[in-house]
Parts: structure tokens; sequence; C-alpha cells
């Protein structure tokens, strides 16, 4: 005779297994990352910012985390750039910005030693108004006779307008007739300038002229007189949130980030094993 068993009604037996898989699902679920409680608060030199506002909205999705956004220059005498926004002791955990600017705020103790990492590489281009006849760049000596024809130049008060003033135009020989008519840029994007008609060719990196609209990329400048920054990040001395912001930074290096930064113009730099 076969051993009878006591039935259970439907009902029961499908709430039972709900909660035994419930269970199951607590003691496998990981714990969630305390790190990404608190927002990081992000600081990004023009160069990266473009591909910073792509990729924050997919780390944020992906993990949970909140990022706070801020922008300025990687050096100058602006109120907005990173060097004086730390001085000033803003909140800030992470900054992004020219990797000699980024060394020089590690010697001051304003960013950790250690923490840097080198992100993207930059190089610089050029661009025309909107509907302007567009110059031929394609050499040097086409290059330079653009500078010499045009009447107003725009450049960046960051890295690549220090290299324009102080090395390109000596190495053209042409510093004498350019300079007057070249106007730094502070606090705006070169290619806002060449937008509104201020200047009628504008110079700087090419992940910051792209995303501008009302002009017209005309591309990037010869190899001989080019110069190629790489924008690296840094965990500020002071950071809240130091964990979050390396969070952040293993995101910006991950292949998933690759495709979204090189959209922007920025060539990727592989993480060091």
């Amino acid at each position: 005779m076969q051993p009878s068993f006591p039935t259970l009604p439907r009902r029961a037996l499908l709430l039972a297994a709900a909660a035994v898989l419930a269970g199951c699902a607590t003691q496998t679920a990981a714990p969630p990352n305390p790190a990404l409680a608190t927002p990081i608060r992000l600081v990004t030199s023009g160069g990266f910012a473009e591909a910073h506002q792509q990729l924050f909205p997919l780390f944020e999705k992906q993990t949970g985390g909140k990022v706070e956004s801020a922008y300025g220059s990687s050096m100058g005498a602006s109120t907005t750039s990173i060097p004086n926004r730390l001085q000033r002791g803003e909140p800030i955990d992470v900054v992004v910005l020219e990797r000699g600017a980024l060394d020089k705020l590690v010697a001051q103790g304003q960013v950790r030693p250690g923490s840097e990492v080198d992100l993207v590489r930059s190089s610089i281009g050029l661009a025309v108004r909107a509907g302007a006849p567009v110059p031929d760049i394609s050499t040097e000596a086409k290059f330079k006779q653009v500078l010499l024809a045009a009447p107003s130049i725009a450049y960046s008060a960051s890295a690549s307008g220090t290299f324009y003033e102080t090395k390109m135009l000596k190495q053209l020989g042409i510093e004498a007739q350019v300079l007057p008519k070249s106007k730094k840029v502070v606090g705006d994007r070169v290619g806002t300038i060449v937008a509104r008609g201020d200047a009628v060719v504008g110079m700087q990196q090419v992940s910051e002229l792209l995303p501008i609209p009302g002009i017209t990329f005309v591309g990037r400048l010869p190899d001989s007189v080019q110069s190629y920054a790489v924008f690296s990040a840094g965990i500020a001395t002071g950071a809240k949130n130091p964990e979050g912001a390396r969070e952040l930074l293993r995101f910006y290096q991950s292949a998933a980030a690759r495709p979204v930064v090189e959209k922007t113009g920025l060539e990727v730099i592989a993480p060091k094993p």
C-alpha cells in the first residue's frame, strides 16, 4: 500500500514556492554599492565635456548612481577654471583636465597622488562659421596661408591656445602678423565665438568644436603643427566620495564607453593593466 500525503490547495503551493524563490534571491543578490548612494561631483574641462555629457547618463542608468557636473578650463584666470574651483574649496570628488595641469594640481596638494588616470587623447581642429567658404588646411603651407589671410582668429585660453600662442605661430614664422589679430577666448567655447561671427576662424580641441551649432568643422590641423593633449582624471584631495569617483572612472574606461568617446572626436587611451 502506497503511503498517502496530505494535499495542499494550489494557491498555497504557489505561495510557498514564491517564498522559497524570494529567499534564494535575497541570499544571492549583490548588495548595493554604498559609494553610489552619494552623488559623485565631477568637474571637467572642455576637451572631455561632450564625452562626459553623453557618458554620465549611461553610468547613472547602469549603476543607479548620481553624477553632479560642473565645467571649467584646465588652467587660466577664469573664476570657473578647475584650479580656481579647487582653490576655493568647492565640493569636488573628481576632476578631468589636461594632464600637465593635473600634474600641477597633484604637486600643489589639490589632487591625491596616485589617483591619476589617463582617459583620452585630443587633437586641435579648425572651424569656420556655417555657410562660410571652407578653407584648405591639408598641408602646413596651406594652413599657414589660411591664418595669414584670416582677418580674425579665435583660440582657446586652455591647453590648445597656449600651444598656439607660444609655439605654433613661432614655428610657422608668422607670430608678428597673426598674433595681433588673434583673440583668446576666456569663459566660452571658441566655436560659439565663430558661430556669432566674432571671429572668421577658430581653433580648439576637436571634441570642443564638434558639438557647437552654427559652425562648419574644417578638420584637424596638419601633423607638422599638431599638438595632442592628454585629458586625465584625478581624485580631489577633499573628495567626499572618492570610491564613487573611482566607479565612475572605471565606467569611463570600459569597453561600453569607448564608442561614445570616439564619436566625440577623442582617441581612447587604454587603461594600464
